[in-house]
């Protein structure tokens, strides 16, 4: 686990700000959901925690460490993105416990860490088959066990159900809250059921933090977020 500090964090393309200065502090555990509209800096931010976009200007520290020039190996993040990227010619079992093997994890240890993940995500009849032989959304559990076997201080989702069927997306997301319980998440959500259960909801728009706090604390400020989500609502996000 780790804690996550962003200090006047800014990122330039050229002449053009796309992140305007963000103040924010993720604390050791938390599950964080980031929400906002298209182009807003969403995915931009958390690129720049895993160190897959350099930082303009500020700091952005985990557990205080400042590690705006620390490579992206040595940051101890995983990341999924929308779009999974599997190893074709291995089984799923395989798959999962890539990050295992390189260790040199006991091979009785990975076949029972991937077995027991492949359980919370509705995976276990298919731990021989391979990659080409499964749904979008099965191959999605698949890239998201695998990350979370890494045992990564911080996972980050980058609207990682973006591309699957609602139910699909519901499994996932029930599973993803079992295997990360007390690890630091960070999160690109649109469905209401996973934004609601943050810890913390961080909201948005034209690069800026526009409003943080609880989905209950930013309901009652009656500002951006409690249109968001009404919006959610209406769409039966």
């Amino acid at each position: 686990m780790a804690s996550v500090d962003f200090r006047g964090v800014r990122k330039n393309y050229g002449t053009t700000t796309v992140i305007h200065g963000v103040d924010m502090q993720v604390a050791d555990g938390e599950f964080v959901v980031i929400v906002g509209p298209s182009g807003c800096g969403k995915s931009t931010l958390l690129r720049m925690i895993a160190g897959l976009e350099n930082i303009t200007r500020g700091e952005i520290a985990i557990d205080g460490r400042v590690v705006n020039n620390v490579a992206p190996k040595e940051r101890d993040i995983a990341m999924v993105f929308q779009n999974y990227a599997l190893y074709p010619h291995m089984t799923v079992a395989d798959n999962m416990g890539f990050s295992l093997a390189l260790r040199g994890t006991a091979k009785p240890l990975i076949a029972e860490r991937v077995r027991a993940a492949a359980d919370i995500l509705g995976l276990v009849p298919y731990l021989e088959r391979y990659p080409r032989q499964l749904s979008g959304g099965q191959r999605q559990r698949i890239a998201i066990a695998r990350a979370v076997l890494s045992d990564p201080r911080i996972l980050i989702l980058d609207e990682a159900t973006a591309h699957v069927d609602p139910e699909a997306e519901t499994l996932i997301e029930r599973g993803v809250a079992e295997l990360m319980k007390g690890r630091t998440t960070l999160v690109i959500a649109h469905r209401l059921s996973t934004i609601r259960n943050a810890t913390l909801i961080v909201v948005m728009d034209k690069g800026q933090i526009i409003e943080q706090g609880t989905h209950d604390e930013l309901v009652a400020k009656a500002g951006y977020y409690a249109a968001l989500e009404r919006t959610f609502r209406r769409q039966g996000a």
